[in-house]
């Protein structure tokens, strides 16, 4: 029996639970940390109802407050970027010397803040391909695909190549039978799943309608097609190219696409905060500080700004 690297997840929801219920089914040590759904979790453990097969972890180290939590070799964010304030005080009593920590986070520029704040450990950035959804406290219903796509950050989004550490967790991550991609780049990585993220998570709020009904109307469908490539504008900027075969491929792929609600509609739904700065904004940003004005993004943005602060009054 070799080493097994240690895992803490913080954020507990669909895609950390998942996550993490596969990596301790697959023998390996895990710490997990809860808000609302800890009493339930530390008393019945996970269940998790997945199409690969259901299974449920009836013990788990579950715990409420990071400083009871050991030090890990890696820690998984899966919280959304609408707490990354927290993550400070979060993730100091976790950070070890060597510490890896993953951001499995939708959206740009999250690698680089915490970069600032912890810069003795190694930081990856988690693109997480997954339609999974929590039914209740410590129940997660895992419906299709479960790829990640990791990359490394350096420095201001260098490209870094492929590294050791990334491929030990590639290793632990396929012992637990969830597929894992590695990439060298991964700005070019996010900068890839905006792609997606942008048009279909804003217009799924602003149009109130799902990928399906989205991709059926010739004029919305149209209106997909312009926000990408705007997209592809503001990643060249950042001297990363995305090509029209991309382009098309995420069309087709979304009209092959089972009918899906975008995490911002159920967001929005749920009147909880939309990840607008993470998906939008910090793009937005990115592409201003190369001088360059992406227009139907920035009324994406304002009419989301608009919608978000409505929606929660």
């Amino acid at each position: 029996m070799g080493f097994m690297q240690s895992y803490a997840i913080i954020g507990t929801g669909a895609v950390g639970g998942y996550y993490g219920a596969c990596l301790q089914k697959a023998g390996f040590p895990v710490h997990f940390l809860l808000r609302s759904d800890y009493d339930r979790v530390k008393e019945k453990g996970l269940i998790v109802e997945s199409i690969y097969g259901d299974f449920t972890l009836p013990r788990v180290n579950a715990y409420r407050d990071p400083s009871q939590m050991p030090q890990c070799d890696v820690i998984i964010v899966a919280l959304k970027s609408t707490q990354n304030h927290l993550l400070p005080q979060l993730l100091k009593p976790l950070v070890g010397e060597n510490s890896i920590i993953i951001l499995l986070q939708n959206g740009l520029n999250f690698e680089r803040e915490i970069a600032k704040i912890f810069p003795q450990s190694f930081i990856m950035g988690g693109l997480c391909f997954i339609c999974a959804n929590k039914i209740t406290a410590g129940h997660i219903r895992h419906l299709d695909y479960q790829e990640i796509v990791l990359a490394e950050y350096a420095l201001n989004y260098q490209s870094c190549g492929i590294t050791g550490r990334m491929e030990a967790i590639a290793k632990d991550f396929q012992k637990a039978n969830v597929k894992i991609a590695l990439k060298a780049d991964l700005l070019q990585s996010r900068w890839e799943k905006l792609v997606w993220n942008i048009p279909y998570n804003s217009l799924s709020v602003i149009l109130n309608a799902t990928t399906q009904a989205i991709m059926g109307d010739r004029h919305s469908r149209q209106l997909v097609e312009a926000i990408m490539q705007e997209v592809a504008i503001g990643a060249r900027s950042c001297q990363r190219e995305i090509s029209a075969s991309f382009i098309v491929k995420m069309l087709s792929h979304t009209e092959n696409m089972k009918p899906y609600l975008t995490s911002m509609k159920l967001d929005y739904n749920f009147k909880r905060p939309l990840e607008i700065e993470g998906i939008l904004g910090n793009a937005l940003e990115m592409a201003r500080e190369k001088a360059t004005e992406l227009p139907k993004i920035s009324m994406l943005y304002q009419q989301l700004k608009f919608l978000d602060t409505q929606n929660r009054k």
